[in-house]
């Protein structure tokens, strides 16, 4: 069967699986974070969007994300007019305490909604839908103090603990009793960071002033093969993890996980530097050289050619093009429309909001950016290591530079900082989940920012000029430490040292939980607190971030398209052409079920590079033991 049948067959399947999924029955709420309540506007292209896309990101992601049961939970949220969302309530005495009978796991993920009637007692609404019905259930006269049964789950009672001024506004809450879940894909991706950590030594450490050596030239030999040098591919690698992420997503994970998740984004950041060494080693070691100079590697090659070798070519194979099909989703979607859509959003805030001349014209910008990026990638790695070699270190100085100013400003806030850090990672407080929370929520934001494990960077690494795939492993080995325990942590600094710039960490965390939250606004104040004008340096720099972001991700699903349909100049226009026009779409819509698409594509790549890199671990083991012998008798010279 030829790649192009394989794609088409794994592209079936998940339209299959997705169909499946959307027949099947299912117990759902009233709604899930809105509150039921009936609109007339006109349906969006936006909506169209998603709920065309909705049963294919369901079914990708309930793949992608099947989450593992670690604890459970009774969430209590009261209806927000503003907003007209439910907010969770994490003051004690602000909202109803709820009691659950002992068969509760009967009750697991339905919501119900309880309110006041006019004689003063309760009623409770809850809905039941399946295949066959859909119907509202609505038990009154229900009494402050007493239990009562659903009559849907008899043997489960429910006890509501409330005094009467908790409704006195009309107000309304929603219960829902659940799980709290661990997504498995972090637990793949940390397990593998360990596991290679262990296995090699902590290379992280011991190979860390190497590879900066490495970096600087030192051990550069002109006529070994390649297009860019250690320190190009370095920041082509770079500019695809050092992102929106660096930015909004440290400030999602110190929203709901508090400054303790600082800690384990620390430790997640030290640990991964290890799986990108071995992923970006492989990368070099198995590329392949074209006939016009050029070069391609990544996961899809290690994986046919690596497992090949060790008797298992089926496996890899199989593997390869499933890495190929979800790089190039990932790169359409979370490397390119949801990079763009930030940027546009966060451009139109500071050019006047609603009031802006782009404002439901994002579009334009869009087009901008689109000619921009098109130029950029026309020329392949070596135009766009010229550029991430410029822009990388640009943007990192300012931000890091930025980051710095606020610490030394407020030097006397690092120590209590840093003690709200540490005791945060051990003695977290309830609202966060305690100690498992707040390190999940570390854990997932590192891994979710560096990538490691996810394959992506050794794409960029692979085009290194160098015989000795080792050296560039340890060169890779750098981004986790730049990306996650320097850039990440900065930006949770500034946060934790200005206490949350504008907002408070409860009125954060709630919001955040209600998806109201404006993540990068959170940042933006939190340096605004010290740096008054730095909201706009910011807006650069996200649009910086976002450029350099697509330009990397454009050449990594660009290598998975060419692996799948053919290394030439037809198939490689053709991509860059979707490319381009994919970030026209991202700046003109907000359809959140094609984002959630993508960046499920991205974790998806993980499964099948990590699976693979387990059995090619030791091979690589055996070659770094063998580079590091031919450093110290002077086999690999210095050439400066």
């Amino acid at each position: 069967m030829t790649f192009s049948r394989n794609i088409l067959t794994v592209l079936a399947l998940l339209f299959f699986i997705s169909f499946c999924a959307k027949a099947q029955d299912e117990r759902t709420s009233l709604d899930t974070d809105e509150a039921p309540i009936e609109t007339n506007q006109k349906e969006t292209i936006d909506d169209r969007i998603n709920a065309f896309m909705e049963p294919v990101t369901s079914a990708v992601g309930r793949v992608v994300f099947f989450s593992i049961a670690i604890d459970e939970e009774i969430e209590v949220a009261r209806y927000d007019k503003p907003s007209e969302r439910f907010k969770m309530v994490v003051d004690e005495g602000k909202g109803p305490v709820i009691h659950l009978g002992e068969d509760k796991e009967t009750l697991k993920g339905l919501p119900f909604y309880i309110e006041q009637e006019a004689d003063g007692d309760l009623s409770v609404t809850y809905k039941i839908s399946t295949q066959e019905e859909s119907r509202e259930v609505k038990i009154t006269d229900v009494k402050a103090g007493q239990p009562f049964s659903l009559e849907d789950f008899p043997g489960a009672t429910v006890e509501v603990d409330a005094s009467r001024e908790m409704f006195a506004n009309g107000e309304r809450y929603r219960v829902r009793y659940q799980n709290v879940e661990i997504p498995f894909v972090l637990i793949w991706l940390i397990f593998g960071a360990v596991f290679f950590t262990v296995f090699f030594r902590f290379v992280n450490i011991r190979g860390f002033k190497h590879a900066v050596d490495v970096v600087r030239g030192k051990f550069d030999d002109p006529n070994h093969a390649g297009e860019v040098s250690h320190f190009q591919a370095l920041t082509a690698a770079l500019s695809g993890t050092v992102g929106i992420g660096n930015i909004a997503g440290v400030a999602v994970a110190v929203s709901v996980g508090g400054p303790g998740a600082t800690f384990w984004m620390i430790v997640a950041g030290l640990i991964g530097m290890s799986s990108k060494f071995v992923e970006c080693t492989l990368g070099v070691k198995y590329r392949r050289k074209n006939e016009d100079g050029s070069v391609s590697g990544g996961p899809m090659y290690y994986l046919s050619k690596g497992l090949s070798k060790r008797g298992f070519g089926g496996l890899g194979k199989v593997l390869a093009v499933l890495f190929a099909v979800a790089c190039i989703g990932g790169s359409l979607g979370g490397g390119n429309m949801v990079q763009i859509n930030q940027a546009t959003e966060q451009l139109i805030q500071v050019t006047g909001g609603a009031e802006s001349f782009l404002a439901d014209r994002g579009w334009i910008f869009g087009v901008i950016m689109a000619i921009v990026v098109g130029v950029i990638i026309i020329g392949g790695i070596k135009s766009i290591a010229k550029v991430t070699d410029k822009i990388v270190p640009f943007m990192v100085g300012i931000y890091v530079l930025a980051a710095l100013i606020v610490i030394l400003m407020n030097i006397g806030e690092v120590p209590t900082a840093f003690g709200r850090i540490l005791d945060g990672a051990f003695n977290a407080e309830a609202m966060y989940g305690g100690m498992i929370g707040v390190l999940i929520q570390g854990f997932r934001r590192a891994a979710f920012s560096n990538e490691a494990g996810i394959g992506s960077a050794s794409i960029a690494h692979s085009a290194a000029r160098t015989d000795e795939p080792i050296s560039e492993g340890l060169v890779s080995l750098l981004e986790p430490l730049i990306d996650t325990v320097v850039i990440c942590t900065m930006t949770a600094l500034v946060i934790v040292i200005s206490d949350y710039g504008d907002f408070s960490s409860t009125e954060v965390f709630v919001n955040q939980r209600a998806g109201d939250l404006d993540a990068i606004s959170l940042t933006s104040s939190s340096f605004a607190n010290t740096i008054s004008w730095f909201p706009t340096i910011l807006s650069v720099a996200v649009i910086l971030f976002a450029l350099s972001t697509m330009i990397s991700w454009s050449y990594y699903g660009l290598k998975a398209w060419t692996y799948l349909f053919g290394e030439n100049k037809r198939t490689t226009n053709v991509y860059k052409a979707i490319f381009c026009i994919f970030v026209v779409i991202g700046s003109a819509i907000s359809a959140q079920q094609v984002f959630d698409f993508g960046d499920a594509m991205i974790f998806a790549m993980c499964f099948p590079n990590v699976l693979g890199l387990y059995f090619l671990a030791p091979e690589v083991l055996a070659d770094l033991r063998d580079y590091f012998r031919r450093v110290r008798s002077g086999e690999i010279k210095r050439y400066s």
